[in-house]
């Protein structure tokens, strides 16, 4: 999203209480604050994540499990 045109709503004093944005604006934030959610849990799992496997050794190791049990 390239800009915002924010309406605010203030009470009587002047102090801004609410904020108005058109529909499309705010789905875009919606979705501006989905995305950065989604990059900010794969860089934890990530960083967490120091042991991975390749899927192929995944599901050979799997298939092996299976035929053991």
């Amino acid at each position: 999203m390239k800009s915002i045109h924010p309406q605010f709503i203030t009470d009587e004093k002047g102090k801004k209480l609410s904020v108005v944005l058109s529909v499309k604006e705010y789905k875009a934030l919606l979705e501006n604050s989905e995305e950065l959610e989604d990059i900010k849990l794969y860089d934890e799992v990530k960083a967490k994540n120091d042991a991975s496997v390749p899927l192929k050794e995944y599901l050979k190791n799997r298939k092996n499990k299976r035929k053991h049990a």
